[in-house]
């Protein structure tokens, strides 16, 4: 374990990755106010950048994976809440969902707001 013993206290020893946090956690705060600071004195800031997880569309499709089953828009909804924590619009899903199934990809319509992943079609040699 590399210990950094720069620091006039005696009693003071931090471990590199301790230490790193520590620096990390201090940047953080600086470029807050900085930003803070352009953005006052009237300056565009640019915004921090937001950690991306899976889209909309790819959750629908790995809850109707996992179904094994078409399910209905508000099953997909509440699903998506309890396994993925997310809020997802009915409205912006459902638009995405139909422009992909116009395209004929990835989901089907079984039925009045239910939906399926788009089974695909036998290729040669397939089962007969």
């Amino acid at each position: 374990m590399v210990v950094i013993n720069n620091f006039p206290r005696k009693d003071f020893n931090m471990d590199v990755k301790e230490w790193a946090k520590f620096q990390e956690i201090m940047l953080k705060y600086q470029l807050n106010a900085v930003r803070a600071f352009l953005r006052e004195a009237g300056e565009e800031v640019e915004p921090e950048p937001r950690a991306k997880g899976p889209s909309q569309v790819s959750i629908a499709y790995n809850i109707l994976k996992e179904a094994k089953e078409p399910l209905h828009m508000s099953e997909i909804l509440k699903r998506a809440k309890e396994q993925f924590g997310m809020d997802i619009d009915r409205e912006s899903i459902t638009s995405s969902m139909i422009k992909k199934i116009q395209r004929g990809k990835m989901f089907q319509k079984t039925g009045r707001n239910t939906y399926a992943i788009l089974e695909e079609p036998a290729g040669p040699g397939g089962s007969d």
